[in-house]
């Protein structure tokens, strides 16, 4: 198994990005959480992973965090959990505050996120709870997506078609496309004409879920 990675990013499109260790280029599919405390296209890198293998493909999942990775293996061991849906909740909340809503109860809070209903909310709650508990996961009642624990955003670089991107990134998440773009729409509202993929998809997420 790949559990991890240290490399130069060359590429980043989310919700995928591409390492290359030593001349191999590895294609790897991340959180937004990761996305946004990822340095500049050129810059080294490391990373958590996860190798999954299906009969139709080979899949690397990677994490900035290892703690982000110790969640995402606990999610996919849930009963209607794949490894896409559990990419999708650790993009639209962070670690602790996924640990907060099982701790809570906090069902309404899971909901907003794409592909969770209420029946899988209440299941994940049951399930997770006694894992949590045994990994040692850390509670917190704030967002990672607050703009104070994201990287500068100026770093990141332009997008010919940012919005493109971010609409795309959304849909990859499991955001219905109708959805996906009036989320976009209204960001670049709220930031402006020239704001990066990565800033109009935090925004998005933040309108949706928080």
């Amino acid at each position: 198994m790949i559990g991890r990675l240290k490399g130069e990013l060359i590429e980043k499109r989310p919700p995928q990005l591409v390492i290359d260790v030593n001349g191999v280029g590895y294609e790897v599919e991340a959180s937004m959480n990761t996305f946004y405390r990822l340095p500049e296209c050129g810059s080294q890198l490391v990373l958590f992973t996860h190798f999954v293998t299906r009969e139709d493909a080979q899949l690397l999942y990677g994490f900035y965090e290892r703690e982000e990775r110790t969640l995402f293996r606990t999610l996919i061991k849930a009963n209607g959990v794949g490894p896409k849906l559990a990419i999708t909740i650790l993009s639209g909340i962070s670690t602790a505050e996924f640990v907060r809503c099982v701790n809570d109860g906090d069902t309404a809070s899971l909901v907003k996120l794409p592909g969770v209903g209420k029946k899988t909310a209440e299941r994940l709650i049951v399930e997770m709870k006694d894992k949590i508990q045994a990994l040692g996961l850390k509670s917190s009642s704030e967002f990672q997506l607050s703009a104070a624990d994201g990287p500068d955003m100026a770093a990141f670089e332009p997008v010919a078609d940012s919005r493109s991107e971010a609409e795309s990134a959304l849909i990859a998440l499991g955001y219905k496309p109708v959805q996906a773009t009036k989320s976009v729409e209204q960001a670049a509202k709220a930031l402006g004409a020239t704001s990066s993929s990565e800033e109009l998809i935090r925004y998005a997420l933040r309108a949706m879920v928080g």
